[in-house]
């Protein structure tokens, strides 16, 4: 536990972007009055998400590695911080549909009926919290490793020191 206690860190502080993020995107709107833009806005938590991933590797290749970190222990190291994520998310999810934004899910259904892209019974199907958090434990494991493996190829050293 003691080897990836940065991973868990990390994990935890990506656990609070994601809060803060959905909290910001509430504020402005975009669960509600600016729904129609949402697809799109929530887009951009890319920007913070792998800024953390990035710092946390940095991280861990500076004060547990000391400076000479490889591909691999890179690979791993960001795969444990997609676990903890992955681990959180339920809770995650359920903080921001039931406490963030819990009038989230009815203005979708409301959008995507009104605007013909979903029948009511298939907005229903799709916007609810099982659903979501069925997503969040399919798609946050699969965004991590992806993340992971980009990030990991620039923050390892280029050259292992011996």
């Amino acid at each position: 536990m003691k080897n990836y206690i940065i991973e868990i860190k990390w994990g935890i502080i990506f656990v609070i972007m994601q809060l803060a993020w959905m909290t910001m995107e509430m504020l402005f709107g975009f669960h509600d009055k600016n729904i129609a833009n949402h697809a799109i806005i929530t887009n951009f938590v890319m920007i913070p998400a792998v800024t953390i991933y990035v710092l946390a590797l940095l991280d861990k290749k500076k004060n547990f590695f000391q400076g000479n970190m490889s591909y691999k222990q890179g690979l791993i190291s960001g795969a444990i911080i997609s676990v903890v994520v992955t681990i959180f998310s339920p809770a995650t999810q359920y903080i921001v549909s039931m406490l963030i934004t819990p009038e989230y899910f009815a203005n979708i259904i409301k959008y995507s009926v009104e605007n013909d892209l979903m029948t009511q019974t298939e907005a229903e199907e799709m916007f609810n919290l099982n659903s979501y958090i069925i997503q969040t434990l399919l798609f946050t494991p699969i965004m991590g490793i992806i993340t992971s493996a980009i990030v990991a190829f620039f923050v390892r050293s280029k050259e292992l020191k011996s």
